[in-house]
């Protein structure tokens, strides 16, 4: 499992969330999504530590990486250049970035087991109902406020390219969207 990312700023207590530009949404029912890695029916949910990973709309390519025990201090220099975290997108989605209207519905941990794969997932087998809708607002003030570095890059899938190949931990989330723009 990859270690979990840093504390931000304003993190709050540990709570399940799920996040979407759907808010209108009063039930989640357990699906096969393609890109998962189970093939089951889940409800996915991300513990609060990772949810700004999702700070994005859903559609944008985004790399995120973190430093760890295992990371080299010349990757660190590197790639976080002394941030504790960073966000990245193309420049291309800055304008998806400033428009979307995204919420965060935390739900309720009862029946949510965390997925030993990977840190910060938890899923469900059973239909799960809200308990709060949040919304998030501006996206670029929320990582602003929360300190994490958001980086708007010309060319995400090189920057990617170096980060995989470091000793940083990371994810990243729907950059195979990249070739849709390019």
């Amino acid at each position: 499992m990859r270690s979990p990312a840093p504390p931000y700023r304003g993190e709050g207590p540990h709570a399940l969330w799920h996040v979407s530009e759907d808010p209108t949404i009063a039930r989640f029912e357990p699906h096969r999504a393609a890109t998962a890695l189970r093939d089951e029916p889940l409800v996915w949910a991300i513990d609060t530590r990772h949810v700004p990973l999702y700070w994005f709309p859903r559609e944008c390519p985004r790399g995120t990486w973190w430093a760890d025990e295992t990371t080299t201090p010349e990757d660190a220099d590197r790639l976080l250049a002394g941030a504790p975290r960073v966000h990245a997108v193309q420049s291309d989605w800055l304008g998806s970035m400033r428009d979307a209207h995204v919420v965060a519905y935390r739900l309720p941990d009862e029946t949510f087991v965390e997925d030993g794969e990977v840190g910060g997932y938890w899923i469900s087998r059973e239909p799960v109902e809200p308990v709060e809708l949040v919304e998030l607002g501006d996206l670029l003030a929320l990582h602003a406020a929360a300190g994490i570095e958001l980086r708007v890059v010309p060319d995400l899938r090189a920057l990617w390219q170096r980060v995989i190949a470091s000793t940083v931990q990371f994810s990243g989330m729907r950059l195979r969207n990249l070739a849709a723009r390019e």
